[in-house]
């Protein structure tokens, strides 16, 4: 059972990235060389497909910022940089295009992802006002100093002017995070 599972959550994956969140149950269960009665088995809406989609992806993030911050070989400053340059495995929802698709057909999976994008910064904020009390980190306000962190990393939600520049996600929250912290360490 698990692994049709993950065979419809993978092929769901591709059908977002090719065709956005406008595509059919009949669309997929083609993909999937199946009838929609087999994929209704296992979830009992697109929208259920969707939101265990946002679940793996939250949770995904948050085991690799976990595992960051609890990795004790690493100074606070890689700790903050690499917390911020958190990225998801699948980059299919963190896209503007796919966001406001699910805004309009999907809001309660909408709201539940917009949530967690807007919310879930209080490691980070931790991290600065460690940073902060320890002298690494100039002594700015925390909490526009998390303002710029916060609307820096959701850039790389308008994917198309990282695609026309021939930058991954990756590699732009890589160097957003060290312009940022370029500008904020106290001793480079």
């Amino acid at each position: 059972m698990r692994c049709i599972k993950e065979r419809i959550l993978k092929e769901f994956r591709e059908e977002v990235r090719q065709q956005g969140l406008r595509f059919s149950m009949d669309d997929l269960a083609a993909r999937l060389g199946v009838s929609k009665k087999t994929i209704y088995k296992y979830y009992s809406s697109k929208a259920e497909i969707l939101e265990e989609m946002i679940d793996q992806t939250i949770e995904n993030m948050e085991e690799k910022a976990a595992a960051i911050i609890q990795d004790e070989q690493l100074t606070l400053v890689e700790k903050l940089k690499g917390v911020m340059a958190v990225a998801p495995d699948h980059y299919d929802l963190t896209d503007v295009r796919i966001l406001n698709q699910m805004k309009r057909f999907f809001p309660e999976q909408w709201e539940k992802l917009d949530h967690f994008l807007q919310s879930d910064w209080d490691q980070i904020k931790s991290l600065v006002e460690q940073g902060v009390e320890k002298g690494y980190i100039k002594d700015y306000n925390v909490s526009l100093m998390m303002k710029v962190i916060i609307a820096s990393i959701n850039t790389t939600l308008d994917q198309s002017f990282y695609l026309n520049n021939q930058i991954t996600t990756e590699e732009a929250l890589e160097d957003i995070v060290e312009i940022l912290l370029g500008g904020i360490l106290e001793n480079n």
